[in-house]
């Protein structure tokens, strides 16, 4: 009897990485997430980011970026791995997994969700985190929990 494999959705989570009050022209990186227990064919990343009340730009946007290591979570893209600030290169080493356009003040944006494993070629790396990178003219809002950092891990079943 042939079997049919369909995709199951884990519980959603939280990532985590501070955003609060980060500086125009800032990013930081989310602490490292371990795929070796979970083995996620894939994970969607959703990320949801309040401007400040002031000075952000007609043009601003948010980079959201992905990072890796090859070596159990050793080595990580850009020094990334921690939920701490990072200085991204000049272009960045990290993929670019999605651009959030932020252009009016005081206002909640929300994007669409995007793929890890699309990022690295249709492979998950065993480990893995998120970077931000504030360009929107200020510094973001203040209250973090304005700003969501959301992942749903992906695998596949048998049915």
């Amino acid at each position: 009897m042939a079997s049919t494999i369909k995709t199951k959705y884990d519980t959603g989570t939280t990532l985590t990485c501070t955003l609060a009050s980060l500086a125009n022209s800032s990013a930081r990186s989310s602490t490292a997430v371990d795929n070796t227990t979970n083995l996620y064919a894939d994970v969607l990343v959703q990320v949801q980011i309040k401007t400040a009340a002031a000075s952000t730009s007609s043009t601003g946007y948010v980079n959201i970026y992905v990072y890796s290591s090859a070596d159990a979570g050793t080595t990580y893209t850009e020094g990334a791995g921690t939920d701490a600030g990072v200085t991204l290169t000049s272009p960045p080493n990290a993929r670019v997994l999605g651009v959030l356009n932020c252009v009016a003040n005081a206002t909640t944006y929300k994007s669409h969700t995007w793929s890890v494993a699309s990022a690295f070629g249709g492979v998950m790396p065993d480990h893995w985190g998120i970077i931000i990178e504030n360009k929107t003219g200020a510094a973001l809002d203040a209250t973090e929990g304005n700003h969501k950092k959301l992942m749903t891990g992906i695998w596949g079943q048998t049915v």
